[in-house]
């Protein structure tokens, strides 16, 4: 695959295409290697219909580029009481604190379109993540406090993700992204030994090796000025009155982040934290224009059955429908007024569009292990002049 972006990057005409025209059309399966080529000269945000599509789009541009982040979305609508997963927040944190740094050289941040519309908390991920390494030094009491103010959950016993316990000088915690629990053990304030650990046998198994870093489990941390404010709020918003008072009193309750557009002010979007310069890159933008409407409509449909169920005995909805997604054109306008510069690839494209450049590419059908169609195709390519490069 570094061989047909070698390539590509030698055809002037391709680098050409691809820094100047705003819309691209080319088989899907040229997209990695086209986004590594443009990311050679600029940092990019690659937004996709679809969380599948960008997962997948990620997994292969880390064979091409060095510097790939998902900003995956939340697995809820806003104004649902049921918050995201654990590692979803942890994937999204760790990106958002990855992209502060001053040394990263144009890094790929791969989004889809439900991400890219969500207005988070302003504040988010900009404070240094704590670590843990080996011989460090750390006030187990602090850190206690430290992982209560992320909101992990202690316990007697670690099963789950973003749990923690604490048995005399050991500390067992579950980080949100990591495969394994981590076993922390003290001697005094220095972290002597650093393992994991199996959760059906409680048993460590393998040394930690290098540092860790520890991500929060929520993207709404219950500081002193959010339960301030959500003390306040428990009369305007009688919807909420079980939820604020539980935010109130310092505890974790599920389905809090519903109440993010009432208890914060300040919010921003990805666009707002990609590093100056970037280019933004629509995978099929009409369709991820359409997936955009449908996900508002679908918000808006949701939030009509919530009232007809209130009418019934159910709880209200709180008036936070339109607090948190960007519509189709104010998208537009924050990529307009972040100074970015954007384009889209297509599959396909018409005549008709004199803006859209055609790229001669051409896909061929899916072999799906078929060892005889493969050794046929390139077989037929070679009698035809092409060069082929077989990658696996």
């Amino acid at each position: 695959m570094r061989a047909l972006v070698q390539m590509l990057g030698a055809d002037t005409a391709v680098a050409s295409c691809i820094a100047d025209a705003p819309k691209i059309i080319s088989p899907a399966p040229t997209y990695p290697f086209l986004l590594a080529l443009r990311a050679r000269n600029k940092p990019l945000l690659v937004i996709t219909s679809s969380s599948r599509g960008a997962e997948d789009l990620a997994n292969e541009l880390r064979e091409l580029h060095p510097n790939v982040f998902e900003f995956p979305a939340w697995e809820t609508l806003p104004h649902e009481r049921l918050s995201p997963r654990s590692d979803t927040v942890a994937h999204r944190l760790a990106t958002l604190s990855a992209l502060q740094s001053k040394n990263l050289k144009n890094p790929i941040v791969v989004a889809p379109i439900r991400a890219a519309i969500h207005r988070f908390i302003a504040n988010l991920a900009t404070q240094p993540l704590q670590t843990l390494e080996i011989g460090g030094e750390v006030d187990l009491t602090s850190l206690v406090e430290h992982l209560t103010q992320l909101s992990y959950t202690r316990t007697d016993l670690v099963e789950k993700r973003g749990e923690f316990a604490v048995r005399g000088g050991i500390v067992d915690l579950f980080l949100p992204l990591s495969e394994h629990p981590i076993r922390i053990d003290f001697f005094g304030d220095e972290i002597e030994e650093l393992s994991f650990f199996d959760v059906a046998s409680q048993r460590t198994t393998n040394p930690v090796v290098g540092k860790l870093s520890i991500l929060p489990c929520r993207e709404l941390l219950l500081t002193d000025a959010i339960r301030t404010r959500a003390e306040s709020a428990k009369e305007k918003y009688p919807a909420a009155l079980e939820i604020l008072d539980r935010i109130a009193q310092g505890i974790v309750t599920e389905g809090m982040e519903s109440l993010i557009p009432i208890l914060i002010d300040e919010t921003e979007t990805i666009f707002q934290r990609i590093p100056a310069g970037s280019e933004v890159i629509f995978i099929d933008d009409e369709r991820i224009r359409m997936r955009t409407m449908d996900l508002l409509a679908t918000n808006e449909e949701f939030f009509e059955a919530a009232w007809s169920h209130a009418a019934i005995g159910a709880a209200a909805p709180l008036p936070v429908k339109d607090a948190t997604y960007l519509s189709w054109d104010q998208l537009g306008q924050e990529i307009s007024g972040c100074a970015l510069t954007s384009r889209a690839f297509n599959p396909f494209g018409t005549d008709l569009d004199t803006e859209a450049i055609f790229l001669d590419f051409s896909a061929i059908d899916p072999l799906r292990a078929d060892a005889d169609r493969a050794v046929a195709a390139m077989q037929e390519a070679v009698s035809q002049g092409f060069s082929i490069i077989f990658s696996t």
